[in-house]
């Protein structure tokens, strides 16, 4: 068994979840030249980014351990 849990947190999950989603968002708007869609993509990804720290800081994130 590793050592590390390769992001297998709730913070991680939440945070590619989130990423994945604001970043379909912000394709598919880009594709079809929505620019308000666009910006709510990239406003999406970036809330990701918040909620992943938000939710390590919580304790829900890889806990940190000494070599």
């Amino acid at each position: 068994m590793s050592v590390n849990n390769h992001g297998k947190t709730p913070a991680a999950w939440a945070t590619t979840f989130i990423v994945i989603i604001g970043s379909i968002v912000a394709g598919v708007a880009i594709a079809v030249a929505n620019i308000p869609w666009a910006i709510a993509g990239f406003a999406i990804v970036a809330l990701g980014g918040v909620v992943g720290l938000v939710m390590k800081a919580a304790g829900l994130g890889r806990k940190q351990t000494s070599h």
